[in-house]
């Protein structure tokens, strides 16, 4: 099977329509930055979570610096499901934040067609363990900056440069409360990664065609 792709050979059908082709797409980003929140706002099923309360003993590992008023966090992933036409779902897990958690995002990053990594300004250095790990791994990725209420806005270009993007990454502002929203950038992420993955394609057509 190709990594990009998943097939749902359930036979399920949602609306009196088979889903025949579903993608992994991965939400990732600082602790607190909106991951499940976006999950949930998008999600057309109950989303499964796995929070758990912050307790005493994690203080002295995670950095909960800017989120003081955050008291569950996710130590496995979150999932939802959205369909976004028809014959067509994506199927959203949401990556743990902390550092303690990391050793989870090599399984869940398996097949995986693109990723999404919230950010906020705010704490905008928090969202670079997530730029590096897709950039090193050449998943295809769009920063999505979780516009927080009180936040000073800034402009698209200057997310860029002070992640020190690769050329042609995109970056989107957005609300991971709102549905409409995180559906624009899931939008995004499928259209960005599926340029991508076809421009690889063709790339590694040529090299062994020029190899012949």
């Amino acid at each position: 099977m190709e990594s990009s792709e998943y097939v749902d050979s359930t036979g399920e059908e949602e609306a009196g329509e088979s889903t025949a082709l579903a993608l992994k797409i991965l939400v990732a980003g600082g602790f607190g930055v909106g991951k499940t929140t976006l999950v949930g706002a998008v999600s057309e099923i109950r989303p499964l979570r796995t929070e758990e309360l912050l307790s005493e003993a994690g203080e002295a590992v995670d950095e909960t610096g800017g989120v003081d008023q955050k008291s569950t966090t996710t130590v496995a992933m979150d999932f939802g499901r959205i369909t976004i036409r028809s014959g067509l779902s994506l199927y959203l897990f949401g990556t743990p934040g902390q550092d303690r958690f990391w050793f989870l995002w090599d399984e869940l990053s398996q097949g995986a067609l693109g990723a999404v990594v919230l950010a906020d300004t705010r704490r905008l250095e928090d969202c670079f363990p997530a730029v590096d790990y897709f950039e090193h791994r050449r998943i295809p990725f769009v920063v999505a900056v979780n516009c927080f209420p009180g936040a000073r806005t800034y402009a698209e270009e200057d997310v860029s440069r002070a992640l020190d993007l690769d050329r042609g990454t995109p970056v989107v502002l957005c609300d991971a409360r709102d549905r409409a929203s995180g559906k624009e950038v899931l939008i995004r992420v499928v259209e960005y990664a599926g340029r991508m993955h076809t421009a690889r394609l063709l790339e590694s057509v040529g090299q062994a065609a020029g190899s012949a």
